[in-house]
């Protein structure tokens, strides 16, 4: 099962480029929630946390196409160290904001600029990929890879800056982070042979985007995304129904280890469907494996159904990087991964805020529910996409 791990991680550069991105990305699991701990410290209001983690959120998600639009046009090495400049800048300048006490809009626009300038890793290292591992069936290794690195920054990230956070000091989360950020890019953009050549102008027709796909997919991922968010939300209330709320953190673990280990699957055995078919049933098949946890009164029961679900994850989202792969044009990868990458982050709070919702007026078991239903709405969507693309493709005249 190593044999294709040990293939693309022998690309020249290729290890240095995953783990320096590795790294670059903690800060993605550690700045939302390390600004609600800094804040709530210092102000006594999880309002007002709760407000300047959200400028982030939507910092990032307004600026993260066109950074990446930028990536493809100008290069790695031109753009993203000013970006996490850009980012280190204004999270210290929040950092101090709060601890200075100063009052609004200030430590909430200093977050959001330094969404807005949190460097676009993950799209970049997929370029990457794309450019140094020629074979399709590599490539869904690589893609794999990085999944797996996902799984561990969100795994490792949350534990990392709330144990420094309540150890050492409430800016010691954050300040890890921009260290991470500023030191996993340096590395990254250094790797100059590994970088895809920048489009600055592509032929007339090469460089349009599959907008008719690449759109339909967002809307399908912005449902991955409430999926997810109303998870989370739905464990946490769990637990606390059951009056042991410490718990959640442990089966949302045990939700992202079954994730990451079909990911490392994922990327070992090769798949004959299409990226496209594999994304719709999968995502499918989450939608159905998360409805049986409405039904579930059981911690340990609840655990199991977690884990098994999170077998579903990896899969959906290592499709989905190559659906949008097959379907962009070359120099313009960054930004068509961006595109999903955003729409998936764009449904978190939307999902939460609704699971919220049911779970105030019917309990916690019942909010499953909503997420089983956003898996189902994606997957609709996604099968819609997939007619749409066939039935283009069967028009479209055949050349002479």
């Amino acid at each position: 099962m190593l044999t294709p791990y040990r293939r693309v991680l022998s690309v020249p550069g290729a290890l240095v480029f995953c783990v320096s991105g590795l790294v670059a990305r903690l800060p993605l699991s550690m700045v939302g929630l390390g600004i609600v701990v800094l804040v709530s410290s210092r102000t006594g209001s999880y309002a007002t946390a709760g407000a300047v983690s959200a400028s982030y959120i939507i910092g990032n998600a307004a600026f993260a196409i066109p950074q990446a639009r930028l990536v493809d046009r100008l290069g790695q090495s031109r753009v993203l160290p000013a970006a996490v400049l850009l980012f280190a800048a204004a999270l210290v300048a929040m950092m101090a904001a709060v601890e200075t006490d100063r009052p609004a809009p200030w430590p909430h626009l200093c977050a959001a600029v330094a969404g807005a300038g949190m460097p676009q890793i993950g799209s970049s290292i997929r370029a990457r990929w794309s450019m140094v591992v020629p074979d399709r069936r590599d490539l869904q290794t690589a893609f794999a890879v990085e999944a797996v690195a996902d799984e561990s920054v969100f795994m490792v990230g949350p534990t990392l800056v709330t144990l420094l956070a309540t150890t050492l000091h409430p800016l010691a989360g954050l300040v890890t982070a921009v260290l991470a950020a500023v030191g996993g890019t340096a590395v990254l953009v250094s790797q100059r042979r590994t970088e895809p050549p920048p489009m600055l102008h592509l032929p007339h027709g090469e460089g349009d985007m599959p907008w008719a796909v690449l759109g339909p997919l967002a809307l399908s991922n912005f449902a991955l995304g409430m999926l997810f968010g109303g998870a989370e939300v739905a464990t946490v209330a769990f637990t606390d129904e059951k009056g042991d709320k410490a718990v959640a953190g442990v089966l949302l673990a045990i939700w992202a280890l079954g994730s990451l280990l079909s990911g490392v699957i994922t990327g070992a055995v090769p798949l004959r469907a299409s990226s496209s078919a594999r994304f719709r049933w999968f995502l499918l098949g989450l939608a159905l494996l998360m409805t049986p946890l409405a039904l579930v009164h059981s911690t340990w029961l609840l655990a199991v159904l977690l884990f098994l679900a999170g077998f579903a994850v990896s899969p959906t989202l290592i499709a989905g990087v190559g659906w949008v792969e097959e379907q962009v044009p070359a120099g313009r990868i960054t930004e068509g991964i961006a595109v999903i990458t955003t729409g998936l982050s764009a449904g978190v709070a939307p999902g939460a805020a609704v699971v919220g919702v049911v779970i105030d007026a019917h309990g916690a078991s019942s909010a499953y529910w909503v997420t089983a239903a956003a898996g189902g709405v994606g997957a609709a969507l996604a099968f819609a996409t997939a007619a749409a693309t066939r039935s283009l493709s069967w028009q479209r005249p055949s050349p002479t």
